[in-house]
């Protein structure tokens, strides 16, 4: 697969306007992953985080622009700055999640030139191959985005029965999973017990999660709250949906394998 160039915006500010839309930053810049030498007829996408980003470099982009830093736990939490909404500005693509709270202010900094694209991020495979069929189509990379699918489906089979083979020995364990991350319970093939989140959890919703006495907690490692029922007996699982700076989608999955296997006693 290709690899991503860096993509430095020549733009050194934002008119009064946009910089009172973008408030105060963090003083991070912008970063895209990979090195330079992409074809100058590759579409330039801006995404919000790494998740949309590594969606869209499964898709077949190469020319992708991240905005909130990987070192941002929450990315929520991100305020975007004047020369983040410069990069968006210039994109033929913006990428985001509609649950994002600067979505609005991205979509009125790419004006009438970029395509803005609503993503569904969930790592559920199902929904990973639709979101990529739909952007190697928007692109105009149907190609790498089959080839793409291809090989996540290969990988994820591998790691769905490495996961399964570490079951303990009365067979597939219970679950209790944060919202945004009952993917790795499917990927482990395990029962989802009850869901919680994305706001902490209550006594009540602690006290019937608990009755079900789970093996597991996957916890949402970007959204912790912090141990989610502390008496109930249940390995708390720590689960990444968002990939590092490489955008590489299926370490996502490689690292939440490894997980489930330590959790549930395999090495």
């Amino acid at each position: 697969m290709a690899r991503t160039r860096v993509r430095i915006s020549s733009l050194l500010a934002l008119s009064a306007g946009a910089a009172l839309l973008a408030g105060c930053g963090s003083g991070d810049e912008p970063r895209s992953a990979g090195t330079p030498g992409a074809p100058k007829d590759k579409p330039v996408v801006v995404v919000t985080t790494t998740w949309e980003g590594a969606f869209a470099k499964a898709a077949g982009a190469e020319d992708i622009q991240v905005i909130v830093p990987q070192s941002v736990h929450h990315a929520p939490d991100y305020d975007p700055k004047p020369s983040d909404l410069a990069a968006v500005a210039e994109a033929d693509f913006v990428l985001y999640a509609p649950f994002e709270p600067y979505a609005e202010k991205i979509k009125e900094a790419a004006g009438s030139r970029a395509e803005l694209v609503e993503v569904n991020l969930d790592n559920d495979p199902d929904k990973v191959r639709t979101e990529v069929a739909k952007l190697g189509a928007l692109f105009g990379t149907e190609d790498a985005a089959k080839k793409w699918e291809a090989g996540f489906g290969t990988e994820y089979d591998r790691l769905n029965k490495e996961v399964q083979g570490a079951w303990p020995e009365g067979g597939a364990p219970s679950v209790v999973s944060q919202v945004f991350t009952v993917w790795a319970a499917k990927l482990a093939g395990a029962t989802v017990a009850g869901t919680y989140g994305p706001e902490a959890v209550t006594p009540a919703q602690l006290a019937e999660l608990s009755a079900k006495k789970p093996a597991l907690v996957l916890d949402n490692a970007h959204m912790s709250t912090g141990t989610v029922l502390p008496d109930s007996g249940a390995e708390q699982v720590k689960i990444v949906n968002y990939p590092g700076d490489d955008l590489d989608l299926i370490s996502v999955y490689r690292g939440a394998a490894t997980e489930l296997k330590k959790a549930m006693g395999a090495s």
